[in-house]
């Protein structure tokens, strides 16, 4: 079995795999409780989606580590979560099944152009401006939902901030807590973060607001399964929710594609030409990871950058995330536990989810006007409008009138003139 992951030809070992594999699992399992956290409001059972959650951790992270052997786990997105309930469910007012459906189709998507080395071209006509800036609008996008589900800021007439209450203090202990932890390094820090946070909510809700924020549901009970199969297949095919499949298609792109070549280098993990270790394979792997989310009920999965603590801690095959995949799994019978975690709590790991994706922001020549601003179209639209795929479009449209205006066109390829009359077709879909 062992021999499958070659670890000899990569310099590794069984017991240096397994603890990269339980390390990468540490900086990631926040995701088990912040996805329900943000999807549930939609209607979505609570324990149901961490079931949804759990099985696409798993089973996608074997399929990287058994497929492609690459030491790469696959979760759902942060991000893209986000974006399937605030802004698909809450405002566009689309079902939760029909949403699923949309995932579904998106994913079918992505396993076609992966298989075909679609996916591959796309990218390299995919301005890496546009793609930085992207990331990090997504990370103040998902900054923005943290802060508003704490209270700290307010949507009510505008932004603006929350006031001094025992819940938003909560938050502020919580999130000068768990940025001690991040800085410092210590593994699992979000997780340890969100423990944390949870605790000093018990005191806030009970003695000095008279209402209990933590109520204690239970340790474990059996998994709900009643999210799988129930995605709407063909309500999602209306042209009304075409925008929703193309920007699932593009931030699932980005985050798969930037996550590959960071791991990859990170890990020395490239081929002779710099480019990823199979690629291929892996792509395939990440449209199967988003299929399966639509099937089992959970916004898209995708390659998670946590990843590179496993590599930074030896992994360089895929049992690391073989390992990492099968921690996951007992997780689907604490949902009880879970289920009492307040938002307050999840809030402060959103925050430092948004600093984490800001980071590709200084790779962007703010010197060059005709690539800046575009891209900072990308990045304060996204949060601007509740909406990827608003920042996104404009993000695309921008760059091309403004190489077109500025002489530039022939920096403009076929692709990238497909990719914006799709950007269109979204924008007028969208409404």
């Amino acid at each position: 079995m062992l021999n499958r992951f070659q670890l000899a030809d990569h310099g590794s070992t069984p017991r240096r795999e397994v603890i990269a594999g339980m390390t990468t699992f540490l900086a990631s399992v926040y995701i088990v409780a912040v996805n329900p956290a943000i999807l549930s409001p939609t209607g979505m059972p609570f324990a149901a989606v961490l079931t949804a959650t759990v099985l696409v951790s798993a089973f996608s992270s074997l399929a990287m580590g058994l497929y492609a052997n690459n030491p790469i786990i696959l979760a759902p997105g942060m991000g893209l979560n986000v974006f399937f309930a605030v802004s698909v469910v809450e405002g566009m007012g689309v079902r939760w099944e029909t949403a699923l459906g949309a995932v579904f189709w998106s994913g079918i998507v992505f396993l076609i152009m992966s298989i075909y080395g679609i996916r591959e071209r796309i990218l390299r006509a995919i301005p890496m401006p546009l793609r930085y800036a992207t990331s990090a609008g997504i990370g103040l996008f998902i900054t923005l939902i943290g802060l508003t589900n704490a209270g700290f800021i307010t949507a009510d007439g505008g932004l603006r901030f929350g006031g001094f209450t025992p819940v938003t203090l909560t938050f502020v202990a919580g999130l000068l807590l768990t940025a001690i932890l991040v800085a410092r390094r210590v593994r699992g820090a979000l997780a340890i973060g969100i423990t944390l946070t949870t605790l000093l909510a018990v005191p806030a809700g009970r003695w000095w607001e008279g209402a209990r924020l933590v109520e204690w549901q239970g340790l474990v009970q059996a998994p709900d399964f009643s999210l799988v199969f129930q995605l709407d297949l063909w309500g999602s095919l209306h042209l009304a929710v075409w925008p929703v499949m193309f920007a699932f298609l593009f931030t699932d792109l980005f985050d798969s594609i930037s996550t590959l070549i960071g791991v990859s280098e990170a890990a020395g993990l490239v081929d002779e030409s710099g480019e990823p270790r199979r690629i291929g394979p892996s792509l395939v792997v990440d449209g199967l990871a988003t299929t399966l989310s639509g099937l089992l009920g959970s916004s898209p999965g995708t390659c998670y950058i946590e990843s590179a603590t496993g590599v930074e801690a030896g992994g360089r095959t895929g049992l690391t995330a073989v390992v990492a995949g099968l921690l996951f799994l007992p997780f689907m019978f604490v949902s009880p536990l879970l289920s009492m975690i307040p938002a307050v709590a999840t809030a402060p790991a959103l925050v430092l989810v948004g600093v984490f994706m800001m980071t590709p922001v200084t790779r962007i020549a703010w010197h060059r006007f005709d690539e800046a601003i575009p891209a900072f179209l990308a990045l304060v639209l996204i949060p601007g409008t509740h909406s990827i795929t608003q920042g996104i479009v404009w993000g695309f449209l921008g760059w091309t009138v403004i190489k077109v205006g500025t002489g530039r066109w022939r920096e403009l390829t076929p692709t990238l003139v497909v990719i914006d009359v799709f950007a269109v077709l979204a924008l007028y879909l969208g409404g």
